[in-house]
């Protein structure tokens, strides 16, 4: 039913009458008791929100009721639209529709982003244009549109957006790189310009005290390995390149290193999470004996430890060496770690059964991909 209320209201704003309504052509109705006052609010603490005179538009919230759009949470988001007396109701619902938007879709775009209502059929043909640069398909961006609205309409400034892709190509990076970034990081693209070259600029300044031969490269090498790069400040970045540097005792040319590779995912991370986790990290390795080179030579093999919660960590730490894993084994093969806590259950159960010695035989099998571990167990079993 609720399908079938969207497709009437998609039939519904290709009618005149509602054409008209859109556009200011017949007076629009208003009524202060159009929508419940309690959609509208949201607790500040003790205390409610002010609601402003300005009576909702009727008709725009009748048609976006039709088209199943969440009143509640438009409200919620930006209440200001829909008491504005013009809309571009229809212009918007009739642009996505012909890009292969799905009228649920469409509902929950209006519903997160209500100003997408106020966008003009330039404004969307300018700014799909610009994304098409980057995307191959009309569905490829109705997608992003449907997980992040806010990104696509948010800003107004296309010509900003235009630049952004610009100077951004200009670093190195290809037309899948871009892809990846708009899908992953999109907030990259609502940057300024001189934003994103100001952090640019501070990658490249990084490179040059570490060292680096090449710092002109450096930016793009560190984007590709960290997409949510560039929407980080500087100041994150610098207080986690001088705690790494400090509670790991790294060189200049260890931390290059590091940040070429998957260290650099380590750069946007909250700068408490990264000291929480390589804390818990070194108090659980210090009480299996380890020494803290150990440690450091662990996270410099595998960088990707410190991406994971300290709970989730020591858990798969807890499953290895419960399986008869000693630690010194798991700093020599970390990969271990990449897998899921369920994943490293089943293998060592498995393990288990058809007795495998880790000692002997070492922990190669638990790295390896599902097609030869499984190959592995039937050799075993054989």
């Amino acid at each position: 039913m609720a399908a079938l209320a969207g497709v009437r209201a998609l039939q519904r704003l290709h009618q005149p009458g509602t054409f008209q309504r859109c556009f200011g052509l017949i007076p629009v109705q208003l009524t202060p008791t159009c929508l419940p006052r309690r959609l509208c609010t949201a607790p500040t603490g003790s205390k409610e929100r002010k609601q402003p005179d300005t009576p909702e538009n009727v008709s725009l919230v009748e048609n976006q009721t039709l088209m199943g759009v969440d009143l509640k949470m438009a409200c919620l988001r930006q209440p200001g639209v829909l008491r504005k007396t013009f809309t571009n109701e229809q212009t918007v619902a009739l642009f996505l529709d012909k890009k292969g938007a799905p009228t649920n879709t469409i509902a929950s775009i209006i519903s997160r982003c209500p100003r997408t209502l106020t966008r003009s059929v330039q404004h969307l043909e300018q700014r799909w244009e610009v994304w098409r640069k980057i995307f191959n398909t009309d569905h490829e961006i109705v997608s992003i549109l449907y997980r992040s609205p806010e990104y696509f309409f948010r800003s107004s400034n296309i010509a900003n957006l235009d630049n952004n892709i610009t100077f951004l190509t200009s670093l190195g990076l290809n037309t899948k790189d871009l892809h990846r970034l708009l899908t992953t990081a999109p907030r990259t693209f609502s940057n300024s310009l001189e934003l994103n070259k100001q952090r640019v600029a501070f990658l490249k300044e990084i490179c040059a005290e570490l060292g680096g031969k090449n710092p002109e490269q450096f930016p793009k090498v560190l984007i590709s390995r960290d997409f949510y790069i560039l929407t980080r400040t500087t100041k994150r970045v610098r207080t986690n390149i001088d705690f790494l540097r400090a509670s790991l005792t790294l060189s200049n040319s260890e931390l290059l290193d590091l940040f070429q590779r998957y260290g650099a995912k380590m750069l946007y991370l909250p700068s408490e999470y990264l000291k929480n986790n390589v804390q818990s990290l070194e108090q659980k390795m210090v009480a299996l004996g380890c020494q803290k080179a150990e440690m450091k030579e662990l996270i410099l093999s595998s960088p990707i430890v410190l991406l994971f919660g300290k709970d989730r960590l020591s858990t798969k730490l807890d499953c290895l060496l419960k399986g008869g894993i000693t630690m010194k084994q798991i700093v020599g093969k970390p990969k271990v770690l990449h897998f899921s806590t369920q994943n490293i259950l089943g293998r060592l159960e498995e393990l288990k059964r058809v007795g495998y010695d880790f000692q002997k035989k070492g922990i190669n099998v638990l790295d390896s991909s599902q097609k030869c571990f499984v190959a592995k167990i039937e050799r075993l079993d054989a």
